[in-house]
């Protein structure tokens, strides 16, 4: 249905320009618009048809997308348009959808929720449009490609809507049938347990249509491929570690990729025909080329407890370190270190002044301080020992985070890698750092070796910064388009979508 007003008025100046500006007012970017255009009408006059309807497509199709339709209360806009019986009443319902406009667009473009109200480790700045920007480049533009360019052209984006259909056709049909009530399933089990699983496994797209009731090689292969997908050790074993995943139902599936449809309209910028790609709850790193996979290295990341998370945003890479020094953040010295310095202990750390010097532990009097108000730094020399390995990966942010390397191999075996206090641990740095250099020079090993061998504190830029994006992915999908979940280790996405929830932002189930 079109918005067409009962009764088009003339542009009948002051009456409608009066208003209009007195409905925009409190909207800075609404009333530079309309300033700007001389308080012209966008939307009500007969001319603008195409743009209603524009928009009244957009918003009925909102739903498709997870947003807020409640909010948008398209029947109660096309009521005004019918009911509008005064100059007053057009400005209004000009300025109103306008409004409703600029809404849509922020929500289908860059989110509906401001992270860092909910998580304030979400530090991540969102490309909210500037609205008078955008009111001009809808008005420039033919309506129905400009409402279609608003929503995130990323590939994942198309990906995650195309796994959020199919998972709620599934839930309309039922659900992926009973729970797996058995503690752990193998070749050669036979049962009501295994029929169980091979129903569930089928339902959920692993195994094709089978009437098996045996622990055979085709469910042995399906719950391997299932682990795969869910960061499990693909040993075709349903132990109670793959069984407590399989049972997750289907809306709890459904809630991990609404958020991360939501996460991805908050990074929808171009991410750089080159960057990295560190996702935490995966607890991988890539670098990435033309959206394929370059160079993927397992990595830890910041523990659980909230002051030592690893905080999501973006920033550039602009160099690395090899033999790096460790200063130690304030934080670790009062959580880890202070008692231990203060009683002779930790004698691999040098304290350094202002100036840089070194200060003989033989002249402070650790009595006097404490760790807010020790004037002094502490600093780990580069070596076999050092926190941070060989290398460091620096894009310098306000919250200190980087990419290292680390002398706890040990760690990298682990299923769940969160042990560090907040930045990021790579299994693979010297490979990482080869990739990076190989754009800058033909012998990338031969220079990253050479240094490192000198033993000496080493600063390489890179020609070209590479952006870096620090995101929390529980349900992404691959260029197959097959979808991959894991576990919500530091519960954002709990608390993500309780809030998408409450906006009305989440994809209901009739």
């Amino acid at each position: 249905m079109g918005l067409v007003p009962r009764q088009v008025f003339a542009q009948g100046f002051p009456a409608f320009s009066f208003a209009l500006a007195e409905s925009v007012s409190n909207d800075p970017g609404l009333a530079t618009f309309y300033r700007e255009t001389n308080y012209a009408p966008v939307w009500t006059g007969s001319e603008h048809a195409a743009r209603r309807s524009a928009l009244v497509t957009a918003l009925s199709q909102a739903g498709n997308h997870g947003l807020p339709t409640d909010s948008y209360d398209l029947e109660g806009l096309i009521t005004a348009y019918r009911e509008v019986s005064s100059e007053r009443d057009r400005a209004r319902l000009e300025a109103r959808t306008s409004s409703l406009f600029v809404q849509y667009a922020k929500d289908i473009s860059s989110g509906v929720l401001e992270p860092i109200r909910i998580i304030p480790q979400i530090v991540r700045t969102l490309p909210r449009p500037d609205v008078a920007e955008l009111m001009h480049g809808f008005v420039a533009a033919e309506p129905t490609m400009f409402m279609q360019s608003l929503v995130p052209t990323c590939p994942e984006y198309s990906r995650l809507l195309r796994a959020i259909y199919q998972l709620k056709e599934r839930i309309a049909g039922g659900g992926w049938g009973p729970q797996i009530t058995a503690r752990r399933l193998g070749p050669g089990d036979t049962g009501e347990s295994v029929v169980i699983l091979r129903n569930r496994l089928i339902e959920m797209g692993y195994l094709p249509r089978t009437a098996t009731a045996s622990y055979d090689h085709r469910i042995q292969a399906a719950v391997a491929a299932f682990q795969r997908f869910h960061a499990l050790a693909p040993n075709g074993i349903a132990d109670e570690a793959t069984q407590d995943e399989i049972n997750l139902s289907a809306d709890a599936r459904l809630r991990s990729l609404t958020v991360a449809l939501e996460r991805e309209r908050w990074l929808n910028v171009p991410r750089g025909q080159r960057h990295i790609w560190v996702n935490l709850a995966d607890f991988t790193t890539q670098i990435m080329d033309n959206d394929l996979v370059t160079l993927d290295t397992v990595s830890i990341i910041g523990s659980r407890p909230d002051d030592m998370q690893t905080p999501e945003f973006s920033h550039e890479m602009s160099y690395l370190e090899v033999n790096p020094d460790w200063t130690l953040p304030r934080s670790i010295i009062a959580r880890t270190y202070w008692n231990s310095l203060s009683a002779g202990g930790a004698r691999q750390l040098e304290v350094i002044d202002s100036a840089g010097r070194v200060v003989p532990r033989s002249s402070i009097d650790f009595s006097r301080y404490t760790p807010r108000n020790f004037p002094y730094s502490l600093r780990q020399a580069p070596g076999p020992t050092n926190p941070l390995g060989t290398v460091k990966f620096m894009f310098p942010n306000p919250w200190a985070i980087y990419l290292h390397d680390s002398p706890e191999r040990n760690l990298f075996d682990n299923t769940l890698r969160a042990y560090s206090a907040g930045c990021i641990r790579l299994q693979r740095p010297h490979d990482f750092a080869y990739e990076l250099l190989s754009r800058q020079t033909d012998d990338p090993v031969g220079l990253f070796q050479s240094t490192l061998r000198s033993q000496r504190q080493t600063r390489i830029q890179l020609a070209e910064h590479v952006p870096v994006h620090l995101e929390y992915r529980t349900a992404f999908t691959d260029a197959r388009g097959g979808v991959h979940f894991r576990k919500d280790v530091y519960g954002r996405d709990a608390r993500l979508y309780e809030a998408l929830d409450r906006a009305g932002a989440v994809f209901r189930m009739s």
